[in-house]
């Protein structure tokens, strides 16, 4: 990260900005690219708290199994769903279709020291 400063929904907010235009990441994903795998939950939390800030896709970020787990916290009903789409993901009964094509893990695609 920039600064050790950063605390940890700042640092989750930086890997969630890179998250690529039609794909998709889990909390788990997040939290283990920035060295806290057991933290899924907080960068749940993060994204939770972000939705006042359009720079941050929250959307892309979902649960391990593909689950739009917080779309209750995005504003309308389908918004979250509404948005995926938008990006050309497909999503049925709350579950994003071919999950792992179109997954993108950030210990995978990003350097170690964002």
């Amino acid at each position: 990260m920039k600064k050790s400063s950063e605390n940890f929904f700042d640092k989750a907010y930086e890997v969630a900005k890179l998250i690529p235009f039609g794909r998709v990441t889990s909390y788990g994903a997040i939290a283990k690219y920035l060295g806290a795998a057991r933290s899924a939950r907080m960068v749940g939390w993060a994204m939770n708290a972000s939705h006042n800030n359009d720079e941050i896709p929250a959307h892309r970020v979902v649960n391990r199994k593909g689950l739009l787990t917080g779309k209750h916290h995005f504003d309308g009903t389908n918004l979250m769903q509404q948005l995926l789409e938008s990006e050309g993901i497909v999503v049925r009964d709350h579950q994003i279709q071919h999950f792992e094509t179109v997954f993108w893990d950030p210990f995978i695609e990003l350097p170690n020291n964002l």
